[in-house]
């Protein structure tokens, strides 16, 4: 009987969370292949290279009136690509291949502590998803060694509740930007140490400093944000690259100019924070 109730327990739990997913066939297929294909050590950047082509998109998230967990991976922007990406790496560190757990993985990257709770629990500003999954265990930011960590930043955060015509769901629903904002108000004054761009060199400290894999997220002096863009670190003979759902290319590619020279690039990009998912396997493939 009680092992009854819990598979009773269990199904239900699996379909609560079946009806706030959006997503196609052709989505479950690219995921369950993935996860039955990969190699048993798969690296992030294998993962990630995996999207290699698929075109860029922005907005993909804002595709229901009602927040869900929406899995897309036709059409991916730079902050879908690290999940999409990080959650598949995830699960296979955890042994876990199946389309739930995959599910399971991505809502608790995307949602703070995991839990959708409507528009304002997803995380929308970088530093805020970093101090959560920091918190959760999955991934640590790199502040260390100084240098190349030479600069601090200080987090200035109100561009959201400062332009919510900009967000379908803020447009739609005007009394959550209070919810917004305070949100908003907790991230600002928080202190980051970064590499600033003129650091972002091809040196031996740098190399020991960054890995092959580690989520860069690009610092910026917009008013009232602090992350302009993110992707993956890859090192090659030239120096370091940024693996990214690129605007520009529209798609994702692995840069071809070096990651110094694309921060040289763009006027309002500072620097580089460094983020490292936690392995439960220091052995990887590369």
């Amino acid at each position: 009987m009680k092992k009854y109730i819990l598979g009773i327990i269990g199904l239900l739990m699996c379909l609560t969370l079946s009806a706030q997913v959006t997503y196609t066939q052709a989505d479950s297929l690219t995921i369950c292949k993935l996860l039955k294909e990969a190699p048993q050590q798969a690296s992030t950047l294998w993962f990630a290279r995996q999207f290699h082509g698929i075109p860029y998109v922005a907005h993909t998230l804002e595709v229901n009136d009602q927040e869900q967990l929406v899995v897309n991976t036709r059409e991916l922007d730079c902050t879908t690509l690290v999940e999409t990406v990080t959650a598949l790496t995830l699960c296979v560190q955890q042994e876990k291949r199946q389309w739930d757990d995959y599910l399971q993985m991505l809502r608790t990257l995307r949602y703070r502590q995991g839990v959708l709770d409507g528009y304002p629990s997803r995380l929308h500003y970088f530093t805020d998803w970093i101090l959560d999954k920091q918190q959760m265990g999955l991934v640590s930011e790199i502040q260390q060694p100084n240098p190349p960590f030479t600069a601090v930043q200080r987090v200035s955060a109100d561009f959201m509740s400062q332009h919510p015509n900009y967000y379908k769901a803020l447009k739609a629903n005007p009394s959550l930007v209070k919810e917004i904002r305070q949100q908003e108000q907790k991230l600002t004054g928080k202190m980051f140490r970064y590499i600033p761009k003129q650091e972002v060199r091809n040196t031996k400290l740098m190399r020991k400093t960054v890995r092959n894999g580690d989520i860069i997220a690009i610092t910026c002096n917009k008013k009232g944000l602090e992350i302009a863009h993110l992707g993956f670190a890859v090192w090659q003979k030239d120096g370091l690259h940024l693996l990214n759902a690129s605007q520009l290319h529209h798609k994702v590619v692995t840069e071809p100019m070096t990651l110094r020279q694309y921060l040289g690039k763009h006027k309002t990009h500072t620097g580089i924070r460094v983020i490292r998912i936690n392995e439960s396997n220091s052995q990887i493939v590369k």
